[in-house]
Parts: structure tokens; C-alpha cells; sequence
């Protein structure tokens, strides 16, 4: 029903609109008695057999959404009704800030894919703080990053103030260095910066009561020499596991009107990718720590694949754009039919 009826009618109007729209139909529907029972009975798969144990964490599935869905923690609870194992919310700043100028998120119908350059754009750490606070069982991520006007000499500061924050509200946390929608942000991939960013982060993780897991999201427009670099660093730092992949630069093979448009592209032509860069990282790192597999899922099989080349985790979003919310279901239904 979603891609016949539902998606043609949202496809018509400004994908960012669409956006709010959506969220504000999730919300309401959700408060029609009923309606959160009906979701869970369509979109769910409860079998024993689709629990991981991953970092340290249980999942109840390995299906979760990325970050950059509900950046504000205003939906996690509604949407983990869909069927979700996990949510990530986020990126989060410090500071609250507006973003790019708009217009700022674009479709590309004809290669089921999606340009953005939103520049994490969101209410501040602490908004997101008071409403996860009314959380009650769903697992979540915390995506955090820099605000745009923070210098990158002074970025750690940025993802600390984050993790402190959230560090009482959110099961793991995402260190985003791999947007290319905040000037310079990529350049703390680079090994030293990134090094003393994640090293900061894990001594200060090692002073807590109860330390968190803590990822790395990377992008896929990484060398393989970048690649081993990555392997090393999350190694040397003993983080928890790499998130692989983000959105990318490259406009290779595209078709659609909208492909000149500046920012990061998500969606089909990411599943190839974002697949080899974690297929070269489990093998290369003799699966030495957890990758949770994101970028141009779309299908039961392409998330399998992401399984396969050594994914513990896989997560959605443009997919679940293009696909709704039976994908969630399709995948794990597939997961079980493997075992």
C-alpha cells in the first residue's frame, strides 16, 4: 500500500515538508487508540532467533534507523513501532543551529537516492536530553558532532560537551566526522585529529561508572590506505565499532535532474560502496570489532549482503523513504529464513 498509494502522494510535494508532514501524521495516528498495536501487528517480527548481542548490547533485531531521521529524539518512540530494533537519533550539536539555507534535500527518483545538505540542523543536545528522558525500553543512539562555527581546533571540545550530556539517555554513542555538509568536518578523519578525538572521547568514557559503546561513522569516499588508518585508530583507541557508511560526494552513474545539486548522496547507488568498505574493513581488521552496515539498503537482499561482507547490524533511511516500513519487516523475515 505504502509505495502504491502512500509514497506517489508524498513524492508530489518539497521533500523537506514532506518530512515535517510525515512526522506530524506519525504523531497524530499514534495517539488513536489502537493505532500503536496495529503498527507493532503489521510491521513487527518477534522471534528470539533475530537477537544480537553486539558491544555489549541486546538488540531485539539487527534492523535499526540511522541518524538524521529524527535528529531531535521527537519520534524514536512512535517509529520503533515500525518494527525498528534500534534508533539512532542525532547528529546532535552542542548548540542548537538552523542548518543550511533551504532548499536542502533533494530526490532523485529515477536512481531511488536522495541529496542532502541539511548541516545538522537541530535543536541543541539539551532539547533532545528532556524528551529522552521519557524513554521507556527502546535502545538508542546518540549520533553527535560540532557546531558549524566551531573551529576544528577546538571540535573536541564540541563532541565532549555531547557526550556528557547524553552520556545518562542513550545506549551508545556515533562520533559524525564523515558529513560533508559542515565546512571541514571530513578533515578530522584525517589519522591524528581523529586519533586525539576518539582517544578524548574513550578516556573520558573510561571514567564513567558504566562505560557506553562508542562508534565511529566514516565516509565512503575513504582510500584503502584511509581505510587501514581507520582500522587502527579504532583499535589503538579500543572504541566499540565503526558505522560504515555515510553519504558520499560521488555522482558516478547518476541520471536524475537533481544530480548536480551539492551535499551527500544516499540511497541506490551507496549499496555497492558502502558494501565493499565493509567487506575490505572486517577483512582486513579480522573482524577485530563490530560494523554496523548502512547506505543504499533497499531490499531484503541488499541487507543481507551488508551481513554477509561482515555487518553485525545493519540500519536504514533513504531505504526506508522509497521502500516503508514492510522493508523492516521484509529483512528480518529474510534474516530467519537464512538460519
Amino acid at each position: 500500500m505504502y509505495k502504491q498509494l502512500i509514497r506517489p502522494f508524498l513524492f508530489k510535494y518539497d521533500p523537506e515538508e514532506v518530512h515535517y508532514f510525515t512526522f506530524s501524521l506519525i504523531r497524530k495516528l499514534s495517539k488513536i487508540p489502537g493505532m500503536n498495536f496495529l503498527f507493532r501487528k503489521l510491521y513487527e517480527t518477534n522471534d528470539p532467533r533475530l537477537e544480537r548481542e553486539v558491544f555489549g548490547l541486546k538488540f531485539k533485531n539487527p534492523v535499526g534507523l540511522a541518524a538524521g531521521f529524527d535528529k531531535d529524539a521527537k519520534l524514536y518512540k512512535e517509529l520503533s513501532n515500525f518494527g525498528f530494533g534500534f534508533i539512532e537519533i542525532g547528529t546532535l550539536t552542542p548548540k542548537g543551529q538552523e542548518g543550511n539555507p533551504k532548499k536542502r534535500l533533494f530526490r532523485l527518483k529515477e536512481d531511488q537516492a536522495i541529496i542532502n545538505r541539511m548541516g545538522f540542523n537541530n535543536g541543541g543536545v539539551l532539547e533532545a536530553v528532556e524528551r529522552l528522558k521519557k524513554n521507556e525500553g527502546v535502545l538508542i543512539g546518540g549520533n553527535i558532532g560540532k557546531n558549524k562555527l566551531t573551529p576544528n581546533e577546538e571540535a573536541v571540545t564540541d563532541y565532549e560537551i555531547c557526550f556528557d550530556s547524553l552520556y545518562d539517555y542513550v545506549d551508545y554513542f556515533v562520533v559524525n566526522v564523515s558529513s560533508p555538509n559542515t565546512p571541514n568536518l571530513r578533515a578530522l578523519q584525517d589519522k591524528e585529529p581523529l586519533q586525539h578525538l576518539l582517544q578524548t572521547l574513550q578516556n573520558k568514557n573510561k571514567t564513567t561508572i558504566k562505560q557506553k559503546p562508542i562508534l565511529l561513522k566514516i565516509a565512503p569516499d575513504l582510500t584503502d590506505e584511509q581505510l587501514l588508518d581507520i582500522i587502527d585508530i579504532v583499535n589503538s583507541t579500543q572504541i566499540a565499532g565503526v558505522i560504515a557508511t555515510n553519504t558520499t560526494l560521488s555522482r558516478e552513474g547518476l541520471q536524475s535532474q537533481n544530480k548536480t545539486e551539492t551535499g551527500g548522496l544516499s540511497g541506490k547507488p551507496l549499496t555497492k560502496r558502502s558494501t565493499e568498505v565493509i567487506r575490505f574493513l572486517a577483512e582486513k581488521s579480522n573482524r577485530s570489532f563490530p560494523i554496523i552496515g548502512v547506505g543504499g539498503i533497499h531490499s531484503a537482499e541488499d541487507a543481507i549482503e551488508k551481513l554477509d561482507a561482515g555487518a553485525s547490524l545493519v540500519q536504514l533511511y533513504t531505504g526506508f523513504i522509497y521502500e516503508g516500513p514492510a522493508l523492516i519487516k521484509a529483512i528480518n523475515k529474510a534474516i530467519l529464513a537464512k538460519q
